[in-house]
């Protein structure tokens, strides 16, 4: 392990720092810049042909592995070696990002999306060791700042660089990107990261981990399939039930383990369990919400894949506006009151997109995303602040870690069950508009707009009217789906009022040297 002092750390921490943001972007960047590609990866001529269904598999098999793996990936990590570990991930996800990249079908894509999610887990929790081995205690909170600052332009950025690429490249390149990234990684790492374990590290719990990605993937695909296919099949709810039941198996596993890949006891703290729940409520309806938009502003309004990521613009200016200030807010107002602005004015962002239609002025529409921005910002200070405060100073990072696997979780069911709910309600309202057309197109069409898109460019003069009907059903479909993310957030202002503190609690231990600040919008 490199030697570090107190006060400075290792002569080279700064630059080490630097290596770390550029192996972390790839991990944030790749799931934000998939969510303006997914138009183009339904489409059977540019893309794969894949189904709503599968679009969401793309997006799930990578963070259901992610979330599953990263616990175990952190203690690993501690006992091979963090550098060593880092480079792992790096080559890892290299690989499955050209693997993404040249993709002949939706399967192969799925796949090499949960190898994508496997090299993100052995990346994330390293970075964040590996700050701490290298510097000292006084500086270590604003070593902490920038990574997450880092996190949060990956965010933003995400959606514009992959609009931008699929304007003049094919769809590969969204993920051929990560390469050359992930190539410059490995070099800086093995020539500036110093390598350091945990003389005293966990334990493996194999056990756990199997059991909540098997629980969590069963869960997920009921639902998915349920919305693709309906709900009256009994395979679908033969998953559905069969992943509860053996999620609830892993519920008293780790109850019972001495060294539980989720330490399921932290939620018997009424101040750790509140805000993790909010972090879940929020993303589960944020990442739904964003996974539809694409759609309709891609299909139903018409717009460019850069024109779309553009659309996200104001959600990274909001965050640069008011995430700075949200702490100051917290400590003048408290997490109860500074939270509950947020929540309200992130419901009100989700919920606007159940009013929109195929017209509404885009000035209107740049109005939702500035909301979410700013609610967001508000509420992920207030919850890291009680996270932080309730455990003491050795569990903080657990506790960090436990917030991330429920986000990552969240957004996974959020895509899942919101995909479902616009899925069946538009293959309901379609339905109608569809009974003349050959069997073919009809089962195309009602699959998803995207079907229904690729259906009209065959039928000549009667496209416009397939188009037209295609759009009602996918706008009526969106009103239910941002209906109910609006109201899952609100749930979170319910929590917030019963168990969130009002002011922080004092803490004798320095933030900074405690773990990972949340980061408000993170994917």
């Amino acid at each position: 392990m490199a030697e570090t002092h107190e006060n400075t750390g290792h002569p080279r921490r700064w630059a080490i720092l630097g290596v770390l943001v550029i192996s972390l972007l790839v991990v944030v960047l790749d799931n934000t810049i998939l969510n303006v590609a997914l138009r183009t990866l339904a489409d059977p001529v540019h893309g794969l042909g894949a189904s709503q269904g599968e679009l969401e598999w793309s997006i799930n098999s990578y963070t259901l592995v992610f979330a599953g793996l990263l616990f175990t990936f952190g203690v690993l990590g501690d006992r091979v070696g963090r550098r060593r570990f880092l480079l792992i991930g790096l080559v890892l996800f290299g690989l499955a990002s050209l693997l993404s990249a040249y993709a002949q079908s939706p399967a192969q894509l799925i796949a090499a999306r949960a190898l994508m999610g496997a090299g993100g887990a052995a990346i994330m929790p390293v970075t964040l060791s590996i700050i701490a081995n290298v510097f000292g205690p006084r500086e270590r909170g604003r070593a902490i700042g920038v990574w997450a600052s880092a996190v949060g332009l990956a965010v933003a950025i995400g959606p514009i660089l992959g609009g931008a690429l699929l304007e003049h490249y094919w769809w590969g390149s969204v993920f051929l990107i990560n390469v050359p990234v992930v190539a410059l990684g490995v070099l800086l790492v093995a020539l500036l990261v110093p390598e350091s374990r945990d003389p005293n590290p966990g334990r493996v719990d194999v056990g756990g981990v199997l059991l909540s990605v098997i629980g969590l993937v069963a869960l997920t695909y009921g639902i998915i399939d349920g919305g693709e296919h309906g709900f009256s099949r009994p395979v679908v709810w033969v998953a559905i039930l069969g992943g509860l039941a053996v999620l609830a198996w892993f519920v008293a596993y780790e109850r019972r383990s001495d060294h539980p890949a989720l330490d399921v006891r932290l939620f018997r703290v009424p101040r750790f369990a509140a805000p993790v729940a909010i972090v879940g409520l929020i993303f589960f309806a944020a990442t739904g919400v964003m996974f539809f938009t694409s759609f309709y502003l891609q299909l139903v309004r018409g717009y460019s894949p850069l024109e779309a990521g553009l659309f996200f613009l104001p959600f990274a200016v909001a965050q640069l506006v008011f995430a700075p200030g949200s702490a100051t807010m917290v400590r003048r107002y408290g997490g109860k009151a500074v939270a509950t602005v947020g929540l309200a004015l992130t419901a009100v962002g989700l919920g606007s997109f159940a009013f929109v239609d195929a017209g509404t002025p885009l000035w209107v529409l740049l109005i939702f995303p500035l909301l979410q921005g700013a609610g967001m910002a508000h509420i992920m200070p207030p919850a890291t602040e009680s996270i932080m405060s309730a455990l003491p100073r050795e569990k903080a990072g657990v506790g960090s870690a436990v917030s991330n696997t429920v986000r990552q979780t969240a957004g996974a069911l959020g895509v899942a069950v919101l995909g479902s709910v616009l899925s069946a309600v538009y293959r309901a309202d379609v339905a109608p508009a569809l009974r003349d057309l050959p069997a073919g197109a009809r089962d195309a069409a009602g699959e998803s707009i995207s079907g229904a898109y690729a259906t009209a460019g065959q039928l000549g003069p009667a496209a416009p009217r397939l188009i037209a009907a295609a759009d009602d059903a996918f706008l009526t479909a969106m009103h239910w789906a941002a209906g109910l993310a609006t109201v899952i957030a609100a749930l979170g202002i319910l929590v917030v009022l019963r168990w969130l503190p009002g002011r922080p609690a004092a803490r004798t231990a320095e933030p900074a040297s405690m773990g990972a600040p949340e980061l408000a919008g993170t994917a």
